[in-house]
């Protein structure tokens, strides 16, 4: 059984990998969104260079490849160490895919889908958070640099078993680690909101 597990954080691992954002604009639109915009693959960036339709498609798309690989490792391994590490994996592997290179996207989507699984009245909380801070401001990436920087306070309050204060830890590593620059416009006053046609 042990040997199957790496087996399995490969296989969480190439199915964050693939790119939903850039495969579906691809296909309705003709085009590489990573040529688009900010070049990201996520949800925002296909909202703004596509429309609607393709980016609540990516948004299901990238969201349901964090969810799954948690849910079958419970499924079938009955281990949440394994299921959290298995979120973390397809998070990596969204953020970084083989198939694009290692240059993908964010992973807000697929933290958000991970997180659903492993502890849905954190990701309940979380997403109540993103809703808010966008709601106030329409800046996407404030609302997920708010929502998971507080990820793990919320975690800590709600189940403070050790495997989900790590994963929440390391999620949140990993989005702030993505979100660099965006926090770098935030600090400057040059981020671009929702709905706008400029490079962010």
């Amino acid at each position: 059984m042990i040997i199957i597990y790496p087996l399995f954080l490969i296989f969480s691992y190439l199915l964050g990998a693939v790119p939903f954002g850039y495969i579906i604009t691809l296909y309705f639109a003709g085009f590489d969104i990573r040529t688009k915009g900010s070049g990201n693959i996520g949800f925002t960036n296909v909202l703004r260079a596509v429309g609607k339709k393709e980016a609540f498609l990516t948004l299901a798309g990238d969201t349901i490849k964090g969810l799954i690989p948690v849910i079958l490792a419970r499924i079938i391994f009955n281990d949440n160490s394994l299921a959290a590490a298995c979120g973390i994996a397809a998070i990596i592997g969204h953020d970084y895919p083989v198939f694009l290179r290692f240059k993908g996207g964010k992973g807000v989507a697929t933290s958000f889908g991970a997180l659903f699984g492993i502890l849905p009245l954190a990701g309940a909380i979380a997403l109540a958070i993103w809703l808010a801070v966008f709601y106030l401001w329409k800046y996407s990436s404030l609302a997920a640099i708010t929502s998971y920087s507080l990820l793990p306070l919320v975690v800590i309050l709600i189940n403070p078993h050790h495997t989900n204060i790590a994963f929440a830890v390391i999620v949140t590593a990993l989005l702030l680690l993505k979100h660099i620059e965006n926090i770098k416009r935030l600090l400057k006053g040059t981020e671009n909101k929702i709905g706008s046609k400029k490079k962010g």
